[in-house]
């Protein structure tokens, strides 16, 4: 069995997730300000850029995309910052097996080990039936 990370490596990765929260939600705040309605999420500036309707349509799907895939992250980030408050950080949300500082330290709002982690995404691939090349 894997040992959870020790105190100080808590500490450290503490550090990068609080680091990590600062920066998504000054990002996401940047986003969303940029407008005065945030349904218009960019597309205003994009027609403003281009006078493309589907260039600046198009472009503005990927600052949506962007926003919400930054939402995702920050979401990720405080479920493993309550998980440290809670204690429970870095054991597998699944199996409850310890999850490797290695995996920590590459990606510190993991929830899962890798195996488990591994079997969730064969699973979710397998619901929508896509698979990744």
């Amino acid at each position: 069995m894997t040992a959870i990370p020790t105190a100080a490596q808590r500490r450290t990765l503490a550090t990068q997730l609080e680091a990590r929260r600062r920066l998504l939600r000054a990002e996401l705040q940047a986003k969303l300000n940029a407008q005065d309605n945030p349904a218009l999420l960019g597309l205003q500036n994009r027609m403003q850029e281009t006078d493309d309707w589907a260039v600046a349509d198009l472009e503005t799907a990927l600052d949506v995309a962007e926003v919400s895939r930054d939402a995702a992250e920050l979401r990720e980030v405080e479920a493993a910052l309550t998980r440290m408050e809670e204690d429970t950080y870095g054991a597998c949300l699944e199996c409850g097996e310890a999850i490797p500082y290695a995996r920590l330290a590459a990606n510190p709002s993991a929830a899962r080990c890798i195996a488990c982690q591994e079997k969730l995404e064969a699973a979710a691939m397998r619901r929508s039936g896509s698979a990744t090349f």
